[in-house]
Formats: structure tokens, sequence, C-alpha cells
């Protein structure tokens, strides 16, 4: 028995259609990726290199993305740029070792002054004034942070970038759902899993994005390192069924999306598209089984009405007619 309604696509956040084709797997970003990721002008980043403040670059790395967004945060929040320029300076007079203070050094503003944190040490200049306090002595290991334990430095670095992926994240969230260029949303997406390899969602979201532009191989690849980062995570396996199930390879999609329940019982997209895949192979108890699986999840709507009239054509297919229409009266 063919099933009349259509598979329920179950997705993570808001969908993005008509889609353009953006390159996969880019180490490098252009400059005008970079304007738009960090919400820039040209005529900002020019006035920034002509202030000595950041490097022109034909390429931009993700190293560069975050010292630029610090600038930006440094900028938005009201600190001047002559103050910012000062710092700069001041750091680079100061610690010879430092040529790029924003890509090696968090540079932070709290209230209206700004802060440099090098290692464990916060350092507040005052009009520019930044280290004079310190001897020599203790610029130097400051610049070279010999005395500060390896997994110490790792577990801080770790979080600084769990928290910049987080950012990311965030900003390809509200780029979709707000419907913004599908190209910084998989951007935004990227530097956030590059970031933080272990941010689940950010890669099924990229998966999901090549899966609506009918980009199956690709979309395969980014689910799957959604379920490596994250093996109990529901989503991410009930995509992957929907990915083999367009494929038609159903044996893998009721792997897939049976783990989904496993890890959810109640993922109601999943009981629906299990039933849709029963019903099509003939397996029609266990299809009616996870239609009422799914009715007592979702009651009203669209797809309830898709899933009460599947079940009917069951009940008068099979011999479980008198039992089947308390199920149906159950699922109203």
């Amino acid at each position: 028995m063919t099933p009349s309604g259509d598979v329920k696509a179950g997705r993570q956040y808001a969908g993005c259609y008509n889609l353009s084709v953006p390159t996969v797997g880019k180490q490098e970003y252009s400059r005008e990726q970079v304007l738009r990721l960090v919400g820039l002008t040209e005529r900002q980043l020019r006035r920034w290199e002509e202030k000595g403040l950041v490097r022109p670059r034909s390429a931009y790395e993700f190293p560069d993305l975050i010292a630029l967004q610090a600038l930006a945060r440094l900028r938005a929040k009201g600190v001047p740029l002559k103050k910012v320029q000062q710092a700069v300076s001041a750091i680079k007079e100061k610690m010879r070792d430092v040529e790029d203070p924003l890509r090696q050094l968090r540079v932070y503003a709290e209230g209206n002054r700004i802060r440099v944190q090098a290692g464990p040490h916060h350092m507040e200049p005052e009009s520019g004034q930044l280290l004079l306090n310190f001897d020599e002595g203790e610029l130097d290991r400051l610049v070279s942070f010999p005395r500060e334990p390896a997994d110490k430095r790792r577990r801080e670095a770790a979080r600084r970038r769990h928290r910049e992926a987080d950012n990311w994240f965030q900003k390809g969230l509200e780029l979709e759902q707000t419907g913004g260029p599908i190209e910084q949303v998989m951007d935004a997406y990227r530097v956030a899993a590059a970031l933080d390899p272990q941010m689940a969602a950010a890669h099924l979201n990229l998966g999901t994005i090549h899966f609506t532009m009918r980009q199956l191989d690709n979309a395969e690849r980014y689910y799957r390192k959604a379920i490596e980062a994250n093996p109990n995570y529901a989503m991410a396996h009930f995509n992957m069924g929907n990915l083999y199930d367009e494929r038609g390879d159903r044996d893998a999609a009721r792997k897939h999306y049976l783990a989904a329940l496993r890890l959810d019982s109640d993922y109601a997209d999943a009981h629906y598209n299990l039933a849709l895949l029963y019903q099509a192979t003939g397996q029609l108890l266990s299809a009616v089984r996870h239609w009422q699986a799914y009715l007592k999840l979702d009651r009203s709507g669209q797809w309830a009405e898709i899933a009460r009239r599947e079940l009917e054509k069951l009940y008068a297919a099979t011999v479980v007619r008198g039992s089947g229409a308390k199920g149906a009266g159950a699922g109203k």
C-alpha cells in the first residue's frame, strides 16, 4: 500500500529555500566574506588598516575573524579608536614577542576601559600607558608564560574557543531565522564547527541546509559529524534517517529512525516517518502502531489529519478493524 501523505521532514531551526550553492570546507575567507561575517563596511575595515590596528590581507583565517570581532566589540562598546590604537601600540612596544596583539592576546572592554589578558594576568591601561608599571622581568614572564601550568592554559584556551564557537553558532541561527543570505548562515556555522568540532548542532544545521539543497553526500557528511560529536543526539539520527529514506535505502532509514526513538520515545516525527516506511513496505501492524503513537503526541493540525487518514485506510485493510477503531478514537 502506498501512503498518500508526504514524509514530514524534521529540522531543528527554520528552513531555507531556493538556496545558492556556496563552497564547502573553506579554510580561508575573502575580504568580502569577512566584512559580511563580522558585520563591517569596507570603509570601517580600511580605516582600521590605515590606523595599523589590523593588517591588510588577501585571505583571512579564523584567528583573523576572531581579532576583527574583538575590535568590533570594542567599538560597539564606545571605546574610541584612538584609545584602541594606544593600547595596541603599547602592547607592541613593551611585549616584543607580540606582533599582532588583537590576534595573539585577548583585548576587551570593561566599562569604558580597555583590558588585556595575557595568561592569568589582566592588565588595565590608563590613557594608553599599557604595562608601564611592570618591570622588564615581569614583562618577560608575561610574554613567555613559562610558569602557568600547561593543562590550565589548554583549559582556558578551550573555554575561549567554546565561547567564540557559541557566538558564531548564535549568529548563524539569527541569520537563518531572519532569512539572511544562506552563504552567511553557512559561514557562521562553519566557523562555529571549526572552533568547536564537538558542537553537534552546527554540523547538524549544515547538513540540513545541504539536504534542502539536494546535496545529499554533503548532508550525510555533516550528519555523520553530528552523530560522532554526540551519539545521543536524537535529531541527528532522525535527519540521517530522512536522508537514507530520500535515497530509497529503507533499511538504513529505519535503523536511524529507531535510534532516534530509543533516545527520545516521544519523538513524534520519527513515529510519523516510521509509520510511512512500514506502510510502504507492507508491514501494516507496525505502521498502525507508529501512527497511533504519533497521534498521541500530535492530535491536531495538517500532519495529524494525514496520520488519521492513513490509519483509517490501514484499519480497512487489516484484520484489526475492531481493536483499531478504539485506537483511532484515542487519537482524536
